[in-house]
């Protein structure tokens, strides 16, 4: 087995330095922040353990050769000169995927194309058959990365985008992505020390990544396949190894898990994914309409949601946001609540002043996670009481 070597995670915007403290738990070395990526140092079975593990990152590259680049020629004879048969087999299907931010290129179709013709007649060379190309569900993906007159060329070692965990298999018209989820949770200070409420679940994503992040249980436990696998140095007796030592450090959880959803659909397809999740002793999900509930719970209350935000689902933006904030107020005393919403003027009517606010996006939407406080009995109350 090789040593150590620089490896990129690519995750989601404002969610780095999460994803640097996950990388240093997980024991990476020389850590670093980028924009929408950390670098980091480690050997193959951590490559394996962070496509494993990472609850935030969404691929994990590994660089293989770096090199200027000046013209199409360039291009071609450095991508040529990697020695591409020792690196996957023949029969294995390829895709390259190309980023450009430079003044000697300025499409990145024609960058694949070129890369891919200097990687197939590098086949050609050497072992006389030619691997075929799959863009849509490639064996193995290489990722081309050109910046000013610097190139990158990167094995994708995930594959597949790492949202994609494997136990969602019914979703609802406006689902949130997986790592969007659990960044969110990571922000908000889930720890699994309390209990937790997702008051309009959906199809149960915040249920499971809160489940996972308060048992420790790995992120991709259930996803079944990555693209390091196809490689032809996979040590598939090492990624079992690691495999085993990441459920052993799995803990017991001693709360409770709430969701809660209007639409009997909704309920139902969360009750599943909780299901398949291997989640369901610590999850109650029920048909009910928050803004009729009341705190389920003595104690702290965690909650975190994603509220229609008038996009995908129709509301009335001012009376739904009015009794949200009504229902905290009301119902929900000594509950950190926490909220991600794109509509930036619906949080006006929540009528609650918000104790923290973080931008983040929800796909293209520019969004904030925003966290109420609320006190057990009045704040005025608490303080005279000190």
């Amino acid at each position: 087995m090789a040593g150590n070597f620089k490896m990129l995670a690519k995750t989601l915007f404002g969610f780095e330095p999460i994803l640097a403290q996950e990388l240093r738990n997980l024991g990476a070395g020389h850590v670093e922040e980028g924009v929408r990526n950390v670098t980091f140092e480690g050997d193959t079975g951590f490559l394996y353990k962070a496509n494993l593990c990472l609850r935030t990152a969404l691929k994990v590259l590994k660089p293989i050769a770096t090199f200027k680049v000046h013209n199409e020629k360039d291009l071609y004879k450095n991508v040529y000169e990697v020695d591409w048969p020792s690196i996957f087999h023949q029969e294995k299907t390829f895709a390259i995927d190309s980023t450009v931010n430079s003044d000697n290129f300025n499409n990145s179709m024609f960058v694949s194309l070129k890369a891919k013709d200097a990687i197939v007649d590098k086949f050609r060379a050497v072992v006389r058959q030619r691997p075929d190309v799959n863009s849509q569900d490639a064996d193995v993906r290489i990722n081309i990365h050109i910046f000013k007159n610097q190139c990158t060329v990167s094995l994708d070692s995930s594959g597949a985008s790492l949202h994609q965990r494997g136990y969602r298999i019914l979703t609802n018209i406006a689902p949130i992505n997986e790592v969007l989820a659990a960044g969110l949770l990571l922000q908000s200070g889930w720890d699994g020390q309390t209990d937790f409420l997702d008051p309009m679940c959906g199809s149960g994503t915040f249920l499971i990544e809160a489940g996972m992040i308060a048992c420790n249980i790995p992120a991709n436990i259930n996803r079944e396949s990555y693209a390091f696998m196809n490689w032809a140095d996979y040590e598939p007796e090492l990624h079992q190894k690691i495999v085993d030592a990441s459920l052993n450090k799995t803990r017991e959880f001693h709360h409770k898990i709430v969701g809660y959803d209007k639409a009997p659909s909704a309920v139902r397809k969360s009750q599943e994914n909780v299901d398949n999740a291997n989640l369901s002793e610590y999850m109650t999900i029920e048909r009910k309409d928050f803004f009729k509930t009341e705190k389920p719970v003595e104690g702290k209350l965690h909650m975190v949601f994603n509220p229609p935000y008038g996009e995908r689902l129709p509301i009335e933006i001012e009376e739904f946001y009015t009794k949200i904030g009504d229902t905290l107020k009301q119902n929900y005393p000594g509950t950190d609540a926490w909220l991600i919403t794109s509509n930036l003027e619906a949080l006006k009517y929540v009528g609650l002043k918000t104790s923290r606010k973080i931008k983040v996006f929800n796909g293209k939407l520019e969004a904030r996670l925003v966290h109420y406080e609320m006190y057990e009995g009045s704040k005025k109350a608490k303080f005279n009481a000190n």
